[in-house]
């Protein structure tokens, strides 16, 4: 069973709820210096005591907690930043159109209520009214219990939220308290099967609506079978299960990331959490920013494809694009993925069409020269050292892999997948540095290798891993490495 408590001021104040052995009081907790250290698996602590002012008893038992390498909620972040009125009501712009929607329903056949007060159990709540709401706040709050009040001035606005201690429940409050945390600890108080011996619980990212995921369905199964046969408990999650994730050892991302969407915030949190995570924020920072590529590359004497930036669409650079780059070229925005934001110019009137219109979707545009491949090569780089090895053909009639123009057919090119020995040394050598110099996670190297030279194209911090095409060479052994990768990971960083 995990190391996992719940943490009280007084054993009475859980009286209302089942004895647990997992239940210490926060003093306990607090004085007993060798609390978690027998274990080298990650203690999860859920601290319910009455007050988490500063200083106080509850306070320190969050503080102590992270200290400790304990995942704790609330943590200090939260109750820093629940402290702080002002500055986390700045930071709920994001769920205004929410607020005004549930306030909206729920006093529309009232008169003259102006106030809302609900309280929220581990992101539920009892009017359903307020379900998406009480999701989202605590997404960006994670604390046991909150009570939410809107107010109405112009419009519904949030104006306070406030941690609430269990002693001030009544009985139906208690009753939607003990099952709102029954539910959150289902899998954090699971026992593994008779005959299983997990070590490692790994939450897996997906998206099952994504019409280009990085893994199809039949390399999903794979890498679950995996990583059973390593001894790792997977599970899939979704982008509603944020909260979930000090549940688990590692995340590993298998929806295509982006700094824009939840991934990032996925991959943020359990980085906080101390989870193992591939891919890790700082990947998906520097990878998905052509950007910020491009001068790593160059500040390192990587080769890669001629490329300028540009920030305006004037006659002077129009003028020093052609005379660089000739036509065809190539224009891209910076934080484009799966050739989206990719567009070839063929004359001085394309390119100021699409360079005026890329322009309004990112201050900086990359144009690079076009020079024409049968294929790109792909090479998986795992923690530093090639995994695999791919050819990426162009999609047929098109010249690129992808071809999103096309509304039935393969979107995506033929590919052919080599031993590590059959591709030249140097386009090992390359995909394994420019890596090195982003992280120690899984990433996809596309080259490609003209005259002798292998030219960098661009760094996936998600390379897909489909099935009957990457694990072509080395079949389950691919998914097994990548589960050893995350053991060997979490054991380096929980060494005794």
């Amino acid at each position: 069973m995990k190391e996992f408590i719940v943490l009280v001021d007084h054993q009475k104040d859980w009286q209302a709820y089942y004895p647990s052995e997992h239940l210490k009081t926060a003093k306990d907790y607090l004085f007993d210096l060798n609390w978690g250290t027998k274990s080298k698996r990650p203690t999860r602590v859920i601290n319910l005591c009455k007050s988490y002012k500063y200083l106080s008893i509850g306070y320190y038992s969050s503080l102590l907690a992270e200290s400790r390498n304990h995942r704790v909620i609330p943590s200090i972040k939260t109750l820093n930043d629940l402290s702080k009125k002002r500055l986390y009501l700045y930071n709920l712009d994001e769920v205004q159109e929410v607020v005004e929607q549930a306030a909206k329903k729920f006093t529309e056949n009232t008169d003259g209520l102006k106030s809302i007060a609900f309280r929220v159990y581990f992101g539920k709540c009892k009017n359903p009214l307020f379900k998406e709401l009480s999701r989202q706040i605590f997404d960006q709050f994670p604390c046991p219990i909150l009570e939410i009040r809107l107010v109405q001035k112009a419009i519904w606005k949030i104006e306070s939220i406030l941690p609430i201690p269990l002693s001030d429940l009544n009985s139906d409050e208690e009753e939607l308290f003990g099952k709102s945390l029954e539910a959150f600890s289902t899998k954090i108080w699971r026992l593994p099967n008779k005959g299983n011996n997990y070590h490692f619980d790994l939450a897996i990212l997906v998206d099952p609506e994504e019409e280009l995921p990085p893994s199809n369905e039949a390399s999903l199964q794979k890498f679950e079978k995996a990583f059973k046969g390593l001894g790792i408990y997977s599970e899939r999650i979704s982008r509603r299960d944020l909260t979930r994730l000090n549940e688990f050892d590692g995340l590993f991302i298998r929806e295509t990331t982006t700094i824009k969407n939840h991934t990032y915030a996925f991959s943020l949190r359990a980085q906080q959490e101390g989870l193992v995570v591939i891919d890790d924020p700082e990947s998906i920072l520097k990878c998905t920013n052509k950007v910020f590529m491009y001068n790593l590359m160059e500040r390192n004497q990587i080769p890669q494809l001629p490329s300028l930036f540009v920030s305006d669409n004037n006659k002077e650079t129009l003028t020093k694009l052609e005379k660089s780059f000739g036509y065809p070229m190539v224009l891209k925005i910076p934080d484009g993925s799966f050739s989206i934001g990719v567009k070839k110019v063929d004359n001085l009137e394309e390119l100021k069409i699409i360079l005026s219109d890329f322009l309004k979707k990112s201050a900086l545009v990359l144009i690079q020269q076009f020079l024409p491949t049968e294929y790109d090569w792909r090479i998986g780089v795992l923690r530093g050292k090639p995994l695999y090895a791919c050819k990426y053909f162009m999609s047929r009639g098109h010249w690129q892999i992808y071809d999103h123009a096309k509304t039935e057919g393969d979107v995506s090119g033929d590919s052919e997948t080599l031993a590590l020995d059959q591709v030249p040394p140097i386009i090992l050598e390359t995909a394994t540095k420019v890596c090195r110099l982003v992280g120690n996670g899984l990433y996809g190297v596309d080259l490609k290798f003209i005259d002798g030279v292998p030219m960098v194209v661009e760094v996936n911090d998600n390379p897909s891993i489909d099935t009957d095409v990457e694990d072509l060479v080395l079949g389950d052994d691919l998914y097994k490495q990548v589960g050893e990768a995350f053991l060997h990971t979490f054991k380096e960083e929980h060494k005794s």
